[in-house]
This record gives structure tokens, C-alpha cells and sequence, in this order.
């Protein structure tokens, strides 16, 4: 895959993302996919991932912004990073109470690309910084 196709697959995800469009995401990725949640455990599998977004769906509303894609010459690697707008709708186990509170930060992600589609995807963003936000 050439780095032009990663960053249109990559493209093509976030894409979806921001249309709310959870099955366009699943299209974009290996039946296999790896998914590290930000300072959580990772997950493997389209039907974990699947199961992830209607969680976040139910937390969360979400948009991004000033979206910057990366990636490697090979196009096996590549990157991301934007800015989070969000509403938190309902509270997620374990964070502050939920009332529609809006946050604003940056966050970046990394993948692994496998057969046009993928593999692996990594997400960090500063959590403290989300608590503080939401008035935890």
C-alpha cells in the first residue's frame, strides 16, 4: 500500500468518525484490528471495537477538528492528530458524573495498515485534562 492510499483509508476513517457513521469506521478495519483505548487495556476485533463505539455513543458526542494525517512511504504506518470537541452525555464507570458537560482538547492516534485496511489503532489524549474540563 502506498503512503497515498494509507492517508486516504485514514481519511476515509475519520471521515466516518465525524458523520457518526460507526459501520464506515468498521469498514476500515482488519476483522482483527488491535485497539488501544487511552490508558486503557486493548482490544482485538472488529465486534470489540464495534461494542466500543456504542459505548462511546452513549457517553459521548463527539466532532473533530483540524485533523493532520501522517503517514510512513510504505504506507504501513501512519498517524493523526486533531482536536476533540465533545459533549459528555452520560457517565462513563469510573470517570465524574455526566451533566452535558463540553470539553475541548488535542489528541493523537497512531495505526498499523495490513492489506488496505486497519490493523492496529492507538489513541492518546490527556485524561487529566478531560477531568478538569468536565469538573471532576
Amino acid at each position: 500500500m502506498s503512503r497515498a492510499d494509507t492517508l486516504a483509508l485514514l481519511g476515509r476513517y475519520y471521515e466516518a468518525f465525524n458523520a457518526g457513521n460507526g459501520e464506515g469506521m468498521l469498514a476500515c478495519l482488519t476483522e482483527d484490528v488491535a485497539h488501544d483505548i487511552n490508558q486503557g487495556d486493548r482490544q482485538s476485533g472488529k465486534d470489540a471495537f464495534r461494542t466500543f463505539l456504542a459505548h462511546m455513543d452513549r457517553c459521548y458526542k463527539e466532532r473533530l477538528t483540524d485533523i493532520v494525517l501522517m503517514a510512513d512511504e510504505d504506507g504501513r504506518r501512519g498517524a493523526a492528530e486533531f482536536i476533540v470537541h465533545g459533549e459528555y452525555l452520560a457517565t462513563d464507570e469510573g470517570l465524574p458524573e455526566a451533566a452535558g458537560q463540553t470539553y475541548e482538547l488535542p489528541a493523537g492516534a497512531f495505526f498499523e495498515v495490513r492489506d488496505g485496511l486497519i490493523s492496529r489503532v492507538s489513541v492518546y489524549y490527556n485524561l487529566a485534562d478531560w477531568i478538569r474540563q468536565v469538573g471532576g
